[in-house]
C-alpha cells in the first residue's frame, strides 16, 4: 500500500529551513553558555514562541493545501496536523515529567541543565526522524502492522495506568552499570563538560551519565509515540512535522513544569485513557473510523479534566 502524501520536497525544504532557524535563535536565545538559570519568564516566552510557529506553519499548510487541493483536503490535513501535535506535545510532557525526577536524582546544578537538555532534543529529533521513517515504511507495506501498533498502544496505556509511583531503582539500573564497569566516573560535576581529562585519562562526568539516561528514555516514550501519531493520520509529511513541531520548545516547557511536576500526579492517569483510546481506534480502523475531529476533542477533553483534577487535588494537599 502507497501512502498518501499531501507533502512535496520543496514543502519539506522549507519546513527544515524553519527548524534550523528557529533551532539556532533558541540555541542563542535560551541556551547562553555560562552560568546562567534560565527563568520562568524566558522559558514562557519561548514556549509560547515555538507553539505560535507550530500553529503558523498549520495555517500555511491549510492556505496551500485550500489552493490546491479545497477546502475538504485542507481542512482534514490542517485538523490530523493539529491533532497530531497535540497528542505528541502531551506524551512529551509525561516524559518531561521523567526529566524532573532524573536531574533531582541526580542533583543536576540548573545552570548545567539546559546543555543536557539541548543535547537531549538533538538526540529525539534524529531518533524520531529515523523511527518515524521506518513506521512509515512499515505501514505502507504492510497494513496489518497498525494492528501491532493499536495491541500495542492498549497495553502500554493499561500498563501506564496501573503503574505506581515507584520510578525504579536508579542506581542499580543496567545504564549505570554499563556505565560504571567500562568508563570511570568522577564524583562530582565539572561545570558543563561531559567528559574530563584527569592525570592523562579520560573520565566521564555525572552530567553525561544523565544525558545517556534521557536519551534512553526519550526512545522509550517514542515507542509509544510514533505508532500514536500514525493513529491520528498515515500522511508520512503530516507524522513527521507535527511530530518534530511538537518535540521542539521542550527545553523551554521544561523549565516551567520543573517546579510544577508535583501538582499534575493525575496526568499520567489522563495519559493511559489516551493511549488506550488511540489503540482502540487502531484495532477498529477496518470497521469504523474515528473521526479526527472526535479524536481531537478526547484528547484535549481527557488532558483538561485530568489537568484541572491534579490542580484540585494537589491544592487539596497544601490546604491540609
Amino acid at each position: 500500500m502507497q501512502l498518501q502524501t499531501v507533502g512535496e520536497p520543496w514543502m519539506l525544504g522549507v519546513f527544515f529551513v524553519v527548524v534550523i532557524a528557529m533551532i539556532i535563535i533558541d540555541i542563542f536565545m535560551l541556551g547562553r553558555k555560562g552560568d546562567s538559570k534560565v527563568s520562568t519568564k524566558e522559558a514562557l516566552t519561548w514556549s509560547i514562541v515555538w507553539v505560535c510557529v507550530a500553529m503558523t506553519f498549520n495555517l500555511w499548510l491549510y492556505f496551500y493545501l485550500g489552493g490546491k487541493y479545497g477546502e475538504e483536503v485542507a481542512s482534514q490535513k490542517s485538523l490530523e496536523f493539529l491533532t497530531g501535535y497535540i497528542l505528541e506535545k502531551s506524551l512529551a510532557v509525561d516524559n518531561l515529567f521523567v526529566f524532573v525526577m532524573l536531574f533531582t536524582y541526580f542533583k543536576v546544578p540548573e545552570i548545567y541543565q539546559k546543555r543536557v537538555l539541548l543535547y537531549g532534543i538533538f538526540g529525539a529529533l534524529i531518533l524520531r526522524s529515523i523511527m518515524i521513517v521506518i513506521g512509515a515504511a512499515l505501514v505502507s507495506e504492510f497494513h496489518w502492522v497498525l494492528y501491532i501498533f493499536g495491541a500495542f498502544l492498549l497495553f502500554s496505556g493499561i500498563k501506564m495506568f496501573k503503574a505506581g509511583e515507584d520510578s525504579g531503582d536508579i542506581e542499580n539500573n543496567f545504564i549505570i552499570k554499563f556505565l560504571k564497569s567500562n568508563f570511570k566516573i568522577t564524583e562530582g560535576y565539572h561545570g558543563e563538560k561531559f567528559f574530563v581529562k584527569i592525570d592523562g585519562k579520560t573520565w566521564i562526568t555525572p552530567l553525561f551519565v544523565v544525558l545517556v539516561f534521557i536519551e534512553f528514555t526519550d526512545l522509550i516514550f517514542a515507542v509509544d509515540s510514533i505508532p500514536a501519531i500514525f493513529a491520528v493520520t498515515t500522511d508520512p509529511f503530516i507524522v513527521y512535522t507535527s511530530n518534530i513541531f511538537a518535540i521542539l520548545g521542550l527545553r523551554a516547557l521544561y523549565f516551567i513544569l520543573a517546579d510544577m511536576a508535583d501538582r499534575f500526579e493525575l496526568l499520567k492517569y489522563g495519559l493511559a485513557v489516551i493511549l488506550v483510546f488511540i489503540g482502540i481506534k487502531l484495532l477498529i480502523v477496518e470497521f469504523y473510523k474515528i473521526p479526527t475531529l472526535l479524536s481531537l476533542g478526547f484528547v484535549i477533553g481527557v488532558l483538561a479534566i485530568s489537568i484541572i483534577a491534579s490542580i484540585k487535588k494537589t491544592s487539596g494537599h497544601k490546604n491540609e
